[in-house]
């Protein structure tokens, strides 16, 4: 359910079909229980709306408040906390199993660069023509990388063959 059919579902003054409703005002005392016709009388006389906070309870609970003000301060809630949620990207680092060393250096140094950024790392060996007779030597390769990734990340997928990939997925410590 998206955050607008969230908002669609709040019922506001005529709107609330209740003989009777838990009543905070503006202030956010607690007035009591009263009839519904009593709780907008006491919006109308504050110029406010009756808004229903809590329809599961039982009677349900109502504020008066503005309501315009309230959708406003909850849609920039909602900005904020998008705003702020982190996104995380999967990167990949594609190798051989006929790498050389200094090859394997360079990286381990660019998934380790990924994983301080926060990334998960997808590391995938790729098999060409004969080379698939040889998956022994790429699970060697990832253990050995495993390894070396030890400090900053924990493997999240053990390797795994896909085909002609073998793949494991490292996430940050």
């Amino acid at each position: 359910m998206t955050a607008i059919q969230k908002q669609q579902r709040v019922r506001i003054n005529e709107q609330i079909r209740v003989p009777e409703v838990r009543l905070i005002n503006a202030e956010g005392v607690q007035v009591g229980v009263l009839p519904i016709k009593e709780a907008l009388a006491h919006a109308a006389e504050a110029h406010l709306d009756l808004v229903e906070v809590a329809p599961q309870a039982s009677p349900p609970v109502c504020r008066i408040m503005d309501y315009g003000k309230y959708k406003y301060e909850q849609s920039k809630k909602q900005q904020e906390a998008r705003r702020k949620a982190t996104t995380i990207q999967v990167k990949e680092i594609k190798v051989r199993p006929k790498i050389e060393e200094h090859d394997m250096g360079f990286k381990l140094k660019n998934t380790r660069r990924f994983l301080a950024e926060g990334d998960k790392v997808k590391i995938s060996v790729i098999f060409r023509g004969r080379e698939i007779a040889h998956t022994d030597r790429g699970f060697r390769i990832l253990a050995q990388m495993a390894e070396a990734l030890a400090e900053v990340g924990t493997i999240e997928q053990n390797p795994k063959l896909e085909g002609r990939n073998l793949s494991m997925i490292v996430t940050p410590k």
